[in-house]
């Protein structure tokens, strides 16, 4: 789960990390209020989305008054705000960041991420903070230093003065660093984070270090725990099918293809996605309905897959043993024909009442094809595909 800039700042600043006094605004009037609230005399005005490389896109304005803070504050409003990471079609800003200018000296790279190689929360470091990260990464990686915490012992003082040496902190600033590091490393785990992003880092004319920006992403899967932080969640941000999916407990991902897929099993999902690619196809979504999906579940999961215009023919890749193949095979006749299925199906059942599955299929009067094996499946949903295009 993704939050809002203004939300991961409030979050650090709890951690006992240094952040620049700010509020959010929805309204340009409200943006005028809290520049007037603020000591300026420089402000900025940042757009609220769920993307990196505002700036560039006209969503990070430093101003030098109020009038100017609640003009840009119209301006950005309403806006569909075009980055690297939103795509061609944008994200409408519906709320904006209004806060402190800061005296900037140097601007560094900070970030942390579950790694998954090495089972550790992993920090990354880098000078060329207010860069794209990747950019550094293709041209400079000699500049990115990386260094794993094992989660056994924890955080130790060793890691910050490490970090700090390579952004090349020296006196009081190291000893800030450490301290820093620490608290994010407590974020990190109390929180259940999977990433932070602090990019630019900034060490200001006074020496002191502020997180200027900040990016967080949460484990979903920990949310249960945390329901404050679940409740900072943005639909307007969400992607409408995968809000849905949550809504049934779907395990939903849109993808750029159009061969559609409900599957049974993350692992068989991933296999069946590889097998489409293999025959020449491209999935347009990952989808698990799970091992106790009832035919209501899977009526919602078909209609997901088919909310999405980019889908030209569906692959259903039941493996039956929690789920019973005759249940699914309910659940996608009911679908079918309560949306009007108007694109090839292909289905493959095995396992726990396969042959009942297979009759229900072939009884309902639907265009379906049967496959044998997942091979068979994949080859028939793309060379259906392509023929009726």
């Amino acid at each position: 789960m993704n939050i809002h800039e203004y939300q991961a700042k409030q979050l650090l600043a709890k951690f006992g990390v240094a952040v620049p006094r700010g509020h959010v605004a929805y309204t340009a009037d409200e943006a005028e209020k809290v520049a007037r609230d603020l000591p300026g005399p420089i402000w900025v005005v940042k757009a609220q989305i769920h993307a990196g490389g505002r700036g560039k896109g006209g969503g990070v304005k430093v101003v030098k008054s109020i009038e100017d803070a609640k003009a840009a504050a119209q301006k950005m409003l309403g806006m569909t705000l075009i980055t690297h990471q939103t795509g061609p079609e944008g994200k409408e800003v519906k709320r904006v960041y209004i806060e402190d200018g800061s005296a900037i000296e140097r601007e560094l790279y900070l970030s942390a991420v579950v790694d998954r190689k090495t089972g550790t929360i992993a920090f990354i470091s880098s000078t060329e903070g207010g860069m794209d990260i990747e950019e550094v990464a293709a041209h400079t990686p000699e500049k990115i230093h990386t260094i794993s915490i094992d989660p056994a012992a924890g955080i130790q003082a060793h890691h910050g003065r490490t970090i700090a040496f390579g952004l090349g902190l020296s006196g009081p600033q190291v000893g800030a660093c450490v301290k820093l590091i620490q608290n994010l490393y407590k974020a990190f785990v109390d929180l259940d984070m999977s990433l932070f992003e602090i990019n630019p880092l900034v060490v200001t004319k006074t020496g002191d270090l502020i997180a200027l920006d900040a990016k967080v992403n949460f484990d979903d899967n920990s949310l249960f725990r945390h329901k404050d932080i679940e409740a900072l969640r943005d639909p307007d941000e969400e992607d409408p099918a995968e809000r849905e999916a949550q809504k049934h407990e779907l395990s939903y991902i849109k993808l750029d293809g159009n061969i559609g897929c409900m599957v049974n099993g993350a692992g068989l999902a991933m296999a069946t996605m590889d097998i489409i690619k293999l025959y020449g196809g491209t999935p347009a979504n990952f989808l698990d309905v799970g091992g106790g999906a009832t035919r209501e579940r899977v009526t919602e999961a078909f209609k997901i897959i088919l909310s999405d215009a980019n889908v030209e023919g569906i692959l259903v890749n039941i493996f039956g043993g929690i789920m019973r193949c005759d249940v699914i095979a309910e659940g996608v006749v009911a679908a079918a024909r309560e949306v009007s299925l108007n694109v090839p199906l292909v289905v493959r059942l095995a396992g726990t009442n396969v042959d009942l599955g297979k009759k229900i299929l072939a009884e309902s009067g639907l265009p379906i094809l049967s496959a044998d094996d997942l091979a068979d499946a994949a080859e028939k949903v793309v060379k259906a595909v392509k023929e009726a295009a």
